[in-house]
């Protein structure tokens, strides 16, 4: 286990650095191990305000030595709790990460709908689904590296996720993929789709599945900057 908490060290600290809002990225990765402000600043021997400010960027960036501490904390803590979190992430721990872009988990489910709304997309098909965290992929190093298994390794906490797919182009591989997987998202985004050329296959597999399909041609850097600040 200690490999694995190793490497999910690693994923947690390079989501707070590269976050363009590491106040969020720290409050998000706190909340997912459900530790509070006062349990973690007691552990780091500072005051729960001092959590609080760099939370909402009332502070300067901490820098990497108090951003290595504090994920070094959330670690110990999930040790000591027999690893509650990291359990529930060690099948993702182990896929590429070259091709994992971004993973968030939400604290309350998100609708297909506002999701769409919220990446400027179109939603194709619509079966009222809800998605309780999102995980980005670089769609041709999924499709050229991962085995069917390996698709499993993308659904983080559950499968009610929206499954974004950036380096598209028609949609029909993606869609495919997701089709001979017995594990199914419950939404997927496709990211972009050039000159709106759909492939009418991806659609026809999204109906049989029940998937809400959603479509946005925003530049990926905007897509995956909106996905990382959703709050909800």
């Amino acid at each position: 286990m200690d490999f694995l908490a190793r490497r999910f060290a690693e994923l947690i600290a390079g989501n707070m650095v590269f976050s363009d809002n590491y106040g969020s990225g720290m409050k998000k990765w706190r909340t997912i191990f459900d530790i509070s402000q006062k349990e973690l600043a007691e552990r780091l021997n500072i005051t729960p305000s001092v959590i609080s400010d760099y939370e909402s960027n009332r502070r300067k960036s901490p820098g990497m030595a108090f951003i290595k501490k504090v994920v070094e904390t959330l670690i110990e803590i999930d040790r000591e709790r027999g690893w509650r979190t990291l359990s529930r992430y060690k099948e993702l721990i182990g896929a590429e990460f070259d091709v994992i872009i971004d993973i968030n988990e939400y604290s309350s489910p998100l609708s297909s709908k506002i999701l769409a709304e919220r990446v400027d997309g179109t939603l194709i098909t619509d079966f009222g689904r809800s998605a309780m965290g999102h995980t980005i992929v670089d769609s041709l190093k999924a499709i050229l590296e991962m085995s069917s298994y390996d698709f499993y390794r993308l659904f983080g906490l559950t499968s009610e996720r929206a499954l974004v797919f950036t380096k598209v182009t028609t949609g029909r591989s993606p869609l495919v993929a997701v089709r001979v997987t017995n594990l199914k998202p419950a939404i997927i985004v496709l990211n972009p789709i050039n000159g709106g050329n759909l492939d009418r296959l991806a659609i026809k597999i999204a109906e049989i599945e029940g998937i809400d399909l959603v479509v946005t041609e925003i530049e990926e850097d905007e897509l995956i900057s909106r996905l990382r600040k959703l709050e909800v």
